[in-house]
């Protein structure tokens, strides 16, 4: 199967960064689409970033301009690099993979067949 850790979270406060990183072993098969999604206690995940194999990139309204989203396909590897940062983008940050080619980017859970367990980003204001 496939893995996925996250990692570089933790407790910022507003206008600063943060660099998530999320590594993929097992039978990945390459890093193929990965994405980043959110979720806050008692809210839906949401669709952050996602980047696919062609480097096409896609971005939530709520965080264009302020997030980037980058692969290192020689080690399986999707990073988002967070910037000016707000109490808003506080929540657990999930890394998604998607199994199989796909021309686009999806930006919904089930576009996806494999999760990380996430990585707690706080933003205190």
């Amino acid at each position: 199967q496939v893995e996925l850790v996250e990692s570089g979270g933790g407790l910022v406060q507003t206008g600063d960064s943060l660099r998530l990183s999320c590594a993929a072993s097992g039978r990945t098969f390459g890093t193929n689409s990965m994405g980043w999604f959110r979720q806050a206690p008692g809210k839906e995940r949401e669709f952050v970033a996602g980047i696919n194999r062609s480097v096409t990139r896609r971005y939530a309204e709520s965080v264009k301009d302020r997030f980037t989203i980058s692969r290192d396909g020689t080690k399986n590897t999707v990073y988002l690099q967070m910037g000016s940062l707000k109490p808003e983008d506080t929540g657990v940050y999930y890394c998604a993979w998607r199994l199989d080619f796909a021309q686009i980017v999806f930006t919904t859970p089930d576009g996806y067949d494999y999760w990380g367990q996430g990585t707690q980003v706080t933003v205190s204001s």
